[in-house]
């Protein structure tokens, strides 16, 4: 059903809450309810083997591998024949690369920008250059977070663009629909990263452009794999590396060995968990209001410096406190029952170029489940960090 999200009732969903933790990590991983874990534990104890037919476990297996691809086909709005699944989005990610590159050469130019995880970056990047192609980087305003014009790296040699669909370091949501209609314009494919905005907010291929989509249900309540979404028909034309014996049918012939169907499983409990609980504009509704609540009190700590003003974007906060390291900050806040990781968490070029080196900061990320309680506590501990003080 949708509607509200109440977050009470969310909250009595995640057993792993028990522990009193007030838990800003949801972008490196959010919480499992006790509806995907038991999911996934049946569907082990199911005794499913192999796709097919005949047999009772045939059967099943081949329902939660098809069950799976509609579930993220419908939470992306693509076809469940053209929805892949691979160990994460970053072997996805590589795999696509190796597979897109057989047909690039030296006169080919590929983007991608310095906003982006590591995994939209490098596999492009190593596959590009393999193929003796120009690879082309898209900056960003290192004050803002705002990604810069992608006009000016696009030229009719462009044969991919890859973009972020929201920065899991910053929380940027860059236009994505505007890029994706320049790139079309000079006939090049766009592979967009929706692993941080599908755990935040409503996801469309159609309404973003994107020729190619992947995610990781890990981020959004679900098992450890990743997903790629694309029209079956786009698919079709790309012929990765695979096994003889293996099918060449689409979408299976990108998916190398036997699925997981135990965390297929996971992922159809998963997305139906979203859906019951109001959908991810609820998520992203109560988001927004604890984010609101973040960002006033934050602003209200001298001592306290956030990293980037985008005018669109995820409940995540990169943030400095005054005289003390990220690191310490991270200890600091866990000694008062208060989970903030520090890091640039594979982001590495967007820490760089904003200028924060390797370390990157202390990121605050905001989940379903996180309530006003968690906000107050983080306020509160931050507060308690002034003049550089760790305890």
């Amino acid at each position: 059903m949708l509607g509200m999200l109440d977050v009470t009732r969310v909250r009595a969903s995640f057993p792993s809450l028990s522990d009193g933790l007030a838990r800003f990590d949801g972008p490196g991983g959010s919480l499992v309810p006790t509806e995907v874990a038991q999911a996934v534990s049946a569907a082990m104890a199911a005794g499913m083997c192999q796709r097919g037919s005949l047999t009772a476990p045939e059967r099943l297996t081949e329902e939660t591998t098809t069950g799976a691809r509609a579930a993220v086909a419908g939470f992306v709005g693509g076809d469940p024949r053209g929805v892949v699944f691979g160990r994460s989005m970053t072997a996805i990610a590589f795999d696509l690369a190796r597979t897109l590159a057989q047909g690039w050469g030296p006169a080919d130019e590929v983007v991608v920008t310095r906003l982006d995880h590591d995994a939209n970056v490098r596999p492009w990047v190593v596959a590009a250059e393999r193929a003796g192609a120009t690879v082309r980087w898209l900056g960003f305003d290192p004050d803002t977070a705002e990604l810069d014009d992608v006009a000016t790296v696009l030229s009719e040699r462009t044969r991919l663009v890859a973009l972020t669909g929201a920065s899991n370091l910053f929380g940027t949501r860059p236009p994505v629909r505007e890029v994706a209609d320049a790139a079309h314009a000079v006939g090049a494919l766009v592979h967009v990263d929706a692993v941080h905005l599908a755990a935040h907010a409503p996801v469309s291929l159609e309404a973003l452009g994107a020729d190619l989509l992947t995610c990781s249900p890990y981020k959004f309540f679900g098992p450890h794999l990743g997903a790629l979404a694309a029209a079956p028909e786009l698919l079709e034309t790309l012929h990765p590396d695979k096994l003889l014996p293996s099918s060449d049918a689409v979408p299976e012939r990108f998916e190398l060995g036997t699925l997981p169907y135990e965390q297929l499983a996971g992922v159809s409990a998963a997305i139906a968990f979203i859906d019951d609980i109001g959908g991810m504009t609820a998520i992203e509704e109560h988001e927004d209001t604890l984010l609101a609540r973040l960002l006033t009190g934050l602003h209200g700590l001298d001592h306290v410096r956030v990293h980037g003003s985008p005018a669109r974007r995820t409940p995540t906060v990169l943030l400095h406190v005054d005289g003390l390291a990220g690191e310490d900050v991270r200890v600091a806040l866990a000694e008062r029952g208060v989970l903030a990781p520090a890091g640039s968490f594979y982001a590495i070029e967007a820490s760089r170029h904003a200028g924060l080196g390797d370390a990157g900061g202390v990121r605050v990320g905001l989940s379903p489940y996180s309530d006003d309680g968690d906000v107050d506590r983080l306020l509160e501990g931050l507060a308690g960090l002034a003049h550089g003080r760790a305890s």
